[in-house]
Parts: structure tokens; sequence; C-alpha cells
């Protein structure tokens, strides 16, 4: 298994250079002037210059890229062009608000939305999976934003039972920072528990029709132990990579749901970066959403091998 999850690393890295390359040449290559926007409207050409020297935007595409490179493989993300901070310390206080809600969100879209995949499937055509796949389909449709003001109106300002907005960190308490979780949670899980509740009822589907199932059920055992040890454990892998898919997705931002709920989290700091055009943070955001589908990756390639004993290390 060492050997396999070595392969997989070692054929990440081409990938991210790729990534790598493509952004710093996106972003060098549209239109807008980072100097001017640090200068402002008045500035002269030669505070313009002086400007573009500092940065070492007057030197060739490729010295840039180098240069950038080079810091990047010494855990130099560069410094913002608007803040003047070094980006790890913007990215720091950002990654615990983005994983907090990641994590708490696909926990409990997978304790609502597996058992619910796996009871329309076992009970398919009757009332209860058009109950189940009618709740998907409300969960696709509403949007992100509609939901949380919909929660916070009910439960927020009308109970008065959890705060309206903000975040607060672990380490002011256990309680404050739940409380502040689960109105976000609760939002972003409308979408994540459809999604993997349907992807659970149709691979689940595939499953029941195979013959080691009959040869299960012929054996006696137990329609709990078929659907549970036999029928979702092969049913998983597609599963998984919903799953992990929407947890990358997650971790990278959720600029609505960070917006609505105010939480300063990695998206709306992606999205402030944008609109600024501070190309420093734009590529640094880039690369830490592109290293997370990367990790998340191999770790669901590692589960796959855990699961399925047909894949070969």
């Amino acid at each position: 298994m060492l050997g396999y999850l070595l392969r997989r690393i070692l054929a990440a890295i081409p990938v991210m250079g790729v990534v790598a390359l493509f952004v710093f040449l996106l972003l060098r290559l549209t239109p807008g002037d980072p100097a001017a926007i640090l200068a402002g409207d008045n500035a002269t050409p030669e505070q313009l210059d002086r400007i573009r020297a500092s940065l070492g935007l007057n030197e060739p595409i490729y010295i840039q890229f180098y240069t950038w490179i080079m810091k990047l493989l010494h855990g130099d993300l560069g410094v913002s062009l608007i803040s003047n901070k070094p980006i790890l310390e913007m990215i720091g206080p950002r990654l615990e608000p983005s994983i907090s809600v990641a994590l708490a969100t696909i926990i409990l879209s997978i304790l609502v939305a597996v058992p619910l995949g796996v009871i329309a499937a076992w009970k398919h055509g009757t009332w209860i999976d058009r109950f189940v796949m009618g709740l998907s389909v409300l969960g696709f449709s509403v949007p992100v934003f509609v939901i949380g003001y919909v929660l916070i109106q009910i439960f927020a300002i009308d109970f008065r039972w959890v705060p309206v907005q903000g975040f607060k960190s672990l380490s002011a308490g256990f309680g404050p920072f739940f409380e502040r979780l689960i109105l976000p949670t609760c939002t972003l899980s409308f979408i994540y528990v459809a999604l993997i509740a349907r992807m659970t009822r149709a691979s689940m589907l595939d499953v029941l029709g195979e013959d080691y199932v009959r040869t299960a059920r012929a054996k006696g055992i137990g329609e709990a132990g078929v659907l549970l040890r036999h029928a979702l454990r092969n049913a998983a892998v597609p599963v998984i990579t919903v799953i992990g898919s929407g947890f990358a997705l997650l971790i990278s931002g959720v600029v609505v749901t960070e917006s609505v709920f105010n939480l300063p989290g990695i998206g709306r700091l992606t999205v402030d970066a944008v609109l600024a055009r501070d190309y420093p943070v734009i590529q640094a955001m880039i690369l830490l959403t592109s290293g997370i589908y990367v990790a998340v990756n191999l770790l669901i390639d590692l589960a796959y091998t855990l699961l399925d004993p047909r894949i070969r290390y």
C-alpha cells in the first residue's frame, strides 16, 4: 500500500506544477495593472514605475515565475499587494471557520443521507422512496441563501435559540463555538444530504441486484446484514467520491454561506482578493484549493484500496 500511495503522490506533483503555471500565466496576462490599483487614480508614471519595480513586475514573465516558484518551495506564499501582510498570516485565521463548517456539514450529511439512501433503495418504488427523492429534489432546487435566511428568521430571530451571524473560535469555549456552527451547517447540509442520498440510493440499487446479494439472502442472512455488510460496502465507492469532492469544495470556501452568516472563511478571502486584483493572494488561494483537491483524491484512492480488494497496489 505504501508503494501505491507513493506512486499516487508522485503523479500529483506534475498536476500541481501545471496548475501553478496556468494560474501564474492567467493572472499575469489578464487586463489590469496591480501598480495602478495600489497607487490610485492620481498616480504619476514615475510612481507607477517605482511600484512595478518593487513588485518585480518589470521583470520578464519567466523571471517572475521562477522567483515565485522558488519562494513557494521554501514555504513563502508571498505578501499581499493590498494589505502588505504575509499571505500565510492572512490564511491562518481563515482556516478554522472553513474547516469547522466543512467537517460539521460532512458529518451531519453522512449521518442523515446515507441511511436515507439505503432505506430508499431498500424500499424502491414505495412511498418512502418517493419521499426521500422528493426531499432530494427540494434540496437541489432551493438556493442556499434562501435556506440560510429562513433558518435565521425562524431559529435566530423568532425563537432566539442561536446567534444570527458570526463565528467564535473553539478556544473561546465549545458552547459559543458550537452554537454558531448550527445554522451554517444545517444550511449547507440541505444540498449535501440531497446529493449523497441520491448517490447512495443509485449505487445501492445497482448492488442489490447482484448475485452475491441474492446468495447472502439465500443463506439466511438478515436483511440488515445484507444491506450493511454486503451491499453498502460495495456501493460505497462512488459515495465516497461524492463525499470527498464535497468536503474539498467546502474547505475551499462556500462564498454565499460565508456571506450570509458573516463567516471569515477562505471563500470570502478569495473573493476579496479577486475584487482587489491581489495577485499573490489569488495565486495562493487557487494553489491551496488545488492542493486540497489533490489530497482528497489521494485519500479517496486509499479508501478504494481498502473497500475494493480487486484493486492492486
